[in-house]
């Protein structure tokens, strides 16, 4: 059904570009020669070696001024368990591939076509160990279990030690996440609502402090500011992005209050899917990360992205109302600014771009000016002469997968990625943006690939797409 490699071949030889050296269907095709100079929520992002980063379900600790981002790897091709990956920052924007941490295991609970989710390391800080603990599950979701490994070094190698046991016997849950306390306790947090209070060493369940607080919840994760509680979750809808919502409480035992959504009804908590809250602690602030998933089935290694917005706090009141498509946030003193800028708007109409196959070109009052097509290889393209360029588009329901190419003056592939332009909350927002490159003449080019992201559940609810068109609103030169 998903033939993406075979596509993009045959896009190529019936356009003659040339000698156009795919690696595969998601990577780029060289390091990428710039850097990113803000946080980019919903647009793929490429670590040192040009390769989309690739770490949901994650998290973040700090250790000796670098930023480590634990998430789960992905293919194309199914959701088997691929590892879990370790990236490195000191910015937070920027992000260095340091290793597998984790990898598919030659046999047992992690072993070929298993699943693991919702990876997340602690330092313990008794036995200076990492420890980290994951989902751990059989390929149909029914051997589910919260499972843990250790390293001595942060980077991995993580040695998986099996399930994580409470009165000698494993969690048997799904969505699970962590949270350390300001005292170096640890807790163990499940979808539901429930919280178990770890070992001293982190290896094993002593206590069950919390019994659910809901149903339906799940993608936990929790974090303190002062001395009060905030526990968010998500509804159970699979992959599909949803209202989140959260609890507050003066113990972490409860009671626990529901105080309603984090972000306005409706945008889908910006599309994405609650999975931590990384404190970024300055001399003169402190901001609270929500880092969320924007989730992309089948589709999850290439095209899933990340929604990342600083959270407004005051009181029991916790709130994302606006969607900031870039901020920076400058790590010491913990003060963030969104990004603001004078860039150069190029319209879809613009004679500039250069459209090949069937385009429709819209102008309502719902939709505005758009182009739209789901002809499978049609094409647009321009070329521009800056340093960056970011490619906006009208997401929606009916939206399918994009190629994009991104290439120098001479022909010379720069990056290719795959952009999923499916959502269920429709809006313009960016779903590409390159990083900073040396001021030159570039070149971009996007396909529609007659491909679209659609799953369903255990319950076989069926999510998703009903169509492949690709979308483009304008494009941003800078």
């Amino acid at each position: 059904m998903f033939r993406h490699n075979q596509l993009i071949i045959k896009a190529i030889k019936k356009r003659n570009l040339g000698l156009i050296l795919l690696i595969n269907s998601f990577l780029t095709l060289a390091q990428l020669p710039g850097k990113m100079d803000a946080i980019y929520s919903g647009t793929p992002w490429f670590d040192q070696n040009g390769n989309v980063v690739s770490a949901h379900g994650a998290n973040i600790i700090k250790e000796n001024g670098k930023f480590y981002l634990f998430g789960e790897a992905h293919t194309d091709d199914s959701n088997a368990f691929a590892g879990f990956n370790c990236y490195s920052s000191k910015d937070l924007y920027n992000w260095k591939f340091e290793s597998i941490a984790l990898p598919v295991q030659k046999s047992g609970k992690l072993g070929t076509n298993s699943v693991g989710e919702r990876v997340k390391v602690m330092k313990c800080p008794k036995t200076k160990e990492y420890i980290m603990f994951m989902h751990a599950d059989s390929i149909t979701y029914k051997n589910q279990f919260v499972g843990y490994a250790t390293s001595k070094k942060i980077t991995g190698p993580y040695e998986f030690k099996g399930a994580l046991l409470f009165n000698g016997k494993p969690i048997k849950k799904w969505d699970m996440g962590v949270f350390q306390d300001t005292d170096g306790s640890g807790y163990i947090l499940i979808h539901g609502g429930e919280i178990y209070k770890l070992s001293d060493d982190y290896k094993s369940v002593v206590e069950q402090v919390n019994p659910n607080m809901t149903s339906g919840f799940e993608s936990p994760t929790m974090f303190k500011k002062d001395d009060l509680y905030y526990f968010i979750g998500s509804h159970l809808t699979s992959w599909e992005r949803n209202d989140n919502y959260y609890y507050t409480s003066n113990s972490i035992k409860g009671p626990w209050t529901s105080r309603g959504l984090i972000a306005p009804e409706g945008s889908l908590t910006w599309n994405s899917q609650s999975t931590f809250v990384l404190p970024i602690i300055g001399t003169k602030e402190t901001t609270y990360l929500f880092m969320g998933d924007r989730w992309s089935f089948p589709k999850q290694a290439s095209s899933a992205t990340y929604v990342w917005q600083p959270l407004i706090i005051s009181g029991t009141s916790l709130s994302m109302p606006m969607y900031q498509e870039g901020w920076q946030i400058n790590i010491g003193t913990g003060i963030a600014t969104e990004i603001k800028r004078g860039d150069k708007i190029i319209e879809n109409t613009d004679k500039s771009i250069q459209y090949t196959g069937n385009w429709q070109q819209l102008n309502n009052e719902n939709v505005g000016s758009e182009s739209k097509s789901d002809e499978k290889d049609a094409s647009f393209s321009i070329q521009f002469s800056g340093q960056q360029i970011a490619l906006y588009s009208y997401v929606g329901v009916e939206n399918g997968y994009a190629k994009m190419l991104l290439s120098d003056k001479n022909g010379k592939i720069i990056a290719t990625s795959l952009i999923d332009m499916y959502s269920k909350s429709a809006l313009s927002t960016p779903v590409f943006r390159s990083p900073l490159l040396k001021k030159d003449v570039y070149k971009l080019t996007v396909y529609v690939t007659g491909e679209r992201s659609n799953w369903s559940d255990k319950r076989k609810s069926i999510y998703g797409s009903t169509g492949n068109f690709v979308t483009l609103d304008k494009i941003i030169i800078n």
